[in-house]
């Protein structure tokens, strides 16, 4: 298993706000406007799932596997290329701050290291920063 980890995202926004926004994943209807059309296609949603089609890796589907409250939610594939397991961290700083850190852990054959690895590491970026922009 390769290990990905964003940098650490401030947030200005209480921890409990963020974890009662990011733990149901229904909220995502408050925001897939801001979702590029280009990038991601048939987009389905529920509270403990997302699937989503990306260019150009394919269809993805992620399950709320562990909610740990406030602090952190766990997701695994069900449906993807690579698997892998996603989990966003979530510590307070202030009663209005907190921060955030995504980590994904993928088991990436070895031949397709070099190729992916670097691209997971931005797309674990990408995550962290557009999680971090969100309206709580």
């Amino acid at each position: 298993m390769s290990k990905y980890e964003s940098g650490v995202k401030q947030i200005p926004h209480p921890q409990t706000a963020v974890y009662n926004t990011l733990s149901d994943l229904n909220n995502i209807e408050r925001i897939k406007d801001r979702i590029p059309a280009d990038q991601v296609k048939d987009l389905a949603f529920d509270r403990d799932s997302v699937s989503v089609n990306v260019a150009p890796v394919g269809s993805i589907k992620l399950r709320i596997v562990d909610r740990d409250e406030p602090k952190c939610i766990k997701f695994e594939t069900e449906n993807s290329p690579v698997p892998f397991n996603l989990w966003v961290q979530l510590l307070p700083v202030t009663d209005t701050t907190c921060k955030m850190r995504v980590t994904v852990k993928a088991d990436i054959p070895l031949f397709l290291k070099p190729m992916l690895g670097n691209k997971l590491q931005d797309g674990v970026d990408k995550i962290a920063d557009a999680l971090a922009m969100l309206p709580y």
